[in-house]
C-alpha cells in the first residue's frame, strides 16, 4: 500500500509566511480602505543594480546566438562566477576559498533546507531559539526532530535559547550535538555576533566533531569592526563549519535567485568529505543556475555593481534606523537593526506575539512577523524588516507612533 512521508504530517498546515499572507488577505477584504504597509517577509524593494541588469541583457543576447548559445551549464556554477565569489568574498578579507569549493545555487533557503540530505537521520541537531523556520522544518521532514509538544517544541531537537539576558545569543549546548545551526546577523532578531564568542563555537565543534551551518545570508549588512563576515575567519572553521550566503537581500535576487554554499575540502568525517557528498548530491537533484543569472551575479563584482550594492545596504540601514528610532519614540523595546535589516521589538502590555500583530494591522495598517512563528522562545517578541521603501518605512513608523503614543 502507497505511504506518505509522516514526517511532513507531523507540520504545521502551512508555511508563517503563507499563514501571514491569508490574514492579510482577509483583514483587506474586509477593511478595502486600509493601505497595508508589509515591514513583515524579507523580501527586497530596491530594484536590480543597473550593473546587473546590463550583464543578464548581454547575457540574453549570447542566449540568443547560436555560436554562444549554452545548454546544460556545470551543476555547482560557472568558473567565472565561482572565481569571482572566492576573490571578493573571501580572499579579499584574508580567507582563502577554493573555487571547487563553492557551490551555486538559487537560493540560501533552498540549501539550508536541502544540507541535510547529507546527514544521518540519527544526527542530534541544535538551533538557536527562536529561529529561522526553514531550519526546524526540513529536519522535521527529514525524520530527525521527534515529536512536536505545544510550548515545548521538539522532542528530538535541542533549543538554544536566545534571551534578551545574554544579549539574544545563543549559550553553548550543555549536552554534545552532532549539527549546529547558526545565522549571523541573526534572523530574526538581529543581533550580530563577535569575533570571541564565534570562536567558542568553532572550538566546540572540533572538540565535538560536530558540524555548524552557517548562514551567512545578512553579512553585508555588518556594520561593527569586530565582527566576522564569515566564520572561516575563525581559525580551524574549514574543519567544522559551512556556509550559506545569497544575493537576494545584498543586490535583490529575491525574485532573480542565486546564491551559494561554501563547503572546505577539509571538512571530512570518518573518511568521508563533505565536499564530495555535496557535489553528488547536487549533480543528481539540481541543473544549476542558468547563465543569464550567474551573469548578473557576477556583476555584483564589478566596481559598478559593488558601489550599487552599497549604495543598497545603506538605503535598507537607514531604514531600519527610522525604525529603531520610531519604536523606542513610541516606548517600545527595541534591539537589532544595526547591524541587520531586521528589527526585534517587545510587545507591549503582555500581548502575545499574534495578539500584536492583530492589533498592529488592525489599527495601523502595518504587517510584521509574530516572534512566536520563530519558535517558542520568539513569544512575545515582534520582528520588522526595513526592506520596504523609505517612504513606506516612514509612513508606517508614523502610524505606529501615533497610535502607541496616544
Amino acid at each position: 500500500m502507497f505511504k506518505v512521508n509522516e514526517n511532513f504530517v507531523k507540520l504545521p498546515a502551512s508555511y508563517l509566511f503563507v499563514d501571514i499572507a491569508k490574514k492579510v488577505s482577509e483583514f483587506s477584504k474586509q477593511h478595502p480602505e486600509t493601505e497595508i504597509i508589509r515591514l513583515g517577509i524579507g523580501d527586497v524593494t530596491r530594484p536590480l543594480p543597473k550593473a546587473v541588469v546590463k550583464a543578464m541583457q548581454a547575457a540574453a543576447e549570447e542566449m540568443g546566438k547560436a555560436e554562444t548559445f549554452r545548454g546544460y551549464g556545470p551543476e555547482a556554477g560557472y568558473e567565472f562566477l565561482r572565481t569571482a565569489i572566492a576573490e571578493n568574498d573571501f580572499i579579499k578579507r584574508g580567507v582563502q576559498v577554493d573555487i571547487d569549493e563553492i557551490f551555486v545555487s538559487d537560493g540560501a533557503k533552498s540549501d539550508t533546507g536541502s544540507i541535510g540530505d547529507i546527514f544521518d537521520v540519527d544526527n542530534v541537531v541544535a538551533v538557536c531559539d527562536p529561529v529561522y523556520p526553514v531550519y526546524v522544518d526540513t529536519n522535521v521532514m527529514a525524520g530527525r526532530a521527534g515529536e512536536y509538544t505545544e510550548g515545548k517544541g521538539w522532542s528530538k531537537i535541542v533549543y538554544m535559547p536566545c534571551l534578551k539576558e545574554n544579549g539574544f545569543l545563543p549559550e553553548l549546548p550543555k549536552e554534545r550535538v552532532d549539527v549546529i545551526y547558526l545565522c549571523f546577523p541573526n534572523n530574526p532578531s538581529g543581533v550580530g555576533i563577535s569575533r570571541d564568542a564565534l570562536k567558542k563555537w568553532v572550538d566546540y565543534a572540533l572538540a565535538n566533531q560536530s558540524v555548524i551551518l552557517y548562514d551567512a545570508a545578512y553579512e553585508a549588512f555588518i556594520t561593527e569592526g569586530d565582527m566576522p563576515h564569515s566564520i572561516y575567519e575563525i581559525e580551524g572553521a574549514k574543519k567544522c563549519a559551512i556556509e550559506f550566503r545569497s544575493f537576494s537581500k545584498t543586490a535583490g535576487f529575491t525574485g532573480t535567485r542565486c546564491a551559494y554554499t561554501v563547503i572546505p575540502k577539509a571538512l571530512v568525517f570518518n573518511g568521508v568529505s563533505l565536499n564530495k557528498l555535496w557535489d553528488r548530491r547536487q549533480s543528481t537533484k539540481m541543473n544549476g543556475v542558468s547563465y543569464v543569472v550567474q551573469r548578473g551575479a557576477e556583476a555584483v563584482f564589478s566596481e559598478e555593481g559593488q558601489r550599487e550594492v552599497r549604495e543598497n545596504i545603506i538605503y535598507y540601514l537607514n531604514n531600519a534606523k527610522i525604525i529603531v528610532s520610531g519604536l523606542e519614540k513610541a516606548g517600545f523595546e527595541v534591539y537589532g537593526g544595526v547591524n541587520s535589516p531586521y528589527v526585534w521589538l517587545k510587545t507591549p502590555d503582555g500581548l502575545t506575539s499574534w495578539e500584536f500583530f492583530d492589533l498592529l494591522l488592525e489599527k495601523t495598517g502595518v504587517v510584521g512577523t509574530p516572534g512566536s512563528g520563530f519558535g517558542v522562545g520568539g513569544e512575545g517578541y515582534f520582528r520588522l524588516t526595513s526592506f520596504n521603501t523609505k517612504e513606506n518605512t516612514e509612513k508606517a513608523v508614523e502610524r505606529i507612533i501615533r497610535f502607541f503614543k496616544a
